[in-house]
């Protein structure tokens, strides 16, 4: 299989399977609060992980890789996923996604500024004007906006998840890591130390949420657990390493698009024609954003 067909699958298990656990996140917020179902998806599954890796006989990674793929987590499943929680304790769900749906362009001027200083392409900058039109058509900021004050430090907060998102993402390449699933399993389990401290912090009465979960929550959680976290994160961590960042920072847009049709199929959510039209124009902004991406980097050994 060549380098690019690996690629765009791992692209489509991202699309599709981070796409489809706000279905997983929206039942078990009915008994959770947010930051604690990171926690608690993040720690038992990259526990579940990293000790399926030790049965395989992969070994312990040295202290350096181990110290760079924990440096990953904390920015990735740990603020990132944080940023994210947080502000939804503070504001709409669609309006968070909106300010999520900003992670390409960090991406792009982050990359620029630090790492490959590569300017992207005009079709790629298009396709990224478009992806924001799309998402402000798609989410109707406007329309939250007037319904409730947005909350500024709640926003600036979003903002700095996804710049950490966007940092440890394109960072990762240049660092010597485990191998790829005790790689993901550390960020994991780092990330979910991470979210635990914030929501000792922040949220309230863990012990009594987790008293009150239901069987549709236990399900929710194992979803996250095993398809959310290991074959979505997985891949993610996988793509970050061998995929230009303006192409892997398509998932941001891809998602709510995915997260909106499954509702129509499995919880029986309106698809209105505004959905339809933001769906193609975030879809065309992507096709534009694949079609001018770079060359992938060198491939690096990460063994």
């Amino acid at each position: 299989m060549s380098e690019k067909t690996k690629i765009y699958i791992a692209l489509g298990i991202v699309y599709i399977v981070w796409g489809s656990t706000y279905l997983g996140v929206k039942v078990a917020l009915h008994t959770l609060p947010p930051m604690l179902i990171s926690c608690t998806r993040f720690l038992i599954g990259g526990s579940l992980l990293f000790a399926f890796t030790l049965l395989r006989g992969q070994g312990m990674p040295t202290l350096q890789e181990t110290r760079n793929a924990a440096f990953i987590g904390v920015l990735l499943s740990g603020v990132g996923n944080c940023a994210v929680a947080y502000a939804l304790m503070k504001m709409p769900s669609g309006l968070v996604a909106l300010l999520v749906a900003t992670l390409p362009a960090w991406m792009i001027l982050l990359d620029f500024l630090f790492f490959s200083n590569a300017k992207p392409t005009v079709i790629g900058t298009i396709g990224l004007v478009l992806g924001l039109v799309g998402m402000a058509v798609l989410l109707n900021p406007s329309q939250q906006i007037g319904q409730q004050e947005v909350p500024v430090l709640a926003a600036l907060i979003v903002f700095l998840g996804s710049i950490a998102w966007a940092f440890g993402s394109l960072k990762s390449p240049y660092l010597v890591l485990p191998n790829s699933l005790q790689s993901t399993a550390i960020q994991m389990v780092v990330g979910g130390c991470f979210s635990l401290t914030m929501s000792i912090a922040f949220e309230k009465d863990q012990l009594q949420s987790f008293q009150n979960m239901t069987t549709e929550t236990y399900l929710a959680m194992i979803y996250l657990i095993f398809i959310g976290s290991y074959v979505g994160y997985t891949a993610y961590v996988w793509l970050i390493n061998h995929a230009p960042p303006q192409l892997t920072a398509t998932y941001a847009y891809v998602n709510p698009v995915v997260a909106i049709f499954l509702g129509w199929i499995f919880l029986d959510e309106r698809l209105t024609s505004r959905s339809m039209l933001a769906s193609a124009i975030i879809l065309a902004g992507v096709v534009m954003m694949t079609l001018g991406r770079k060359r992938p980097p060198k491939e690096i050994d990460m063994q």
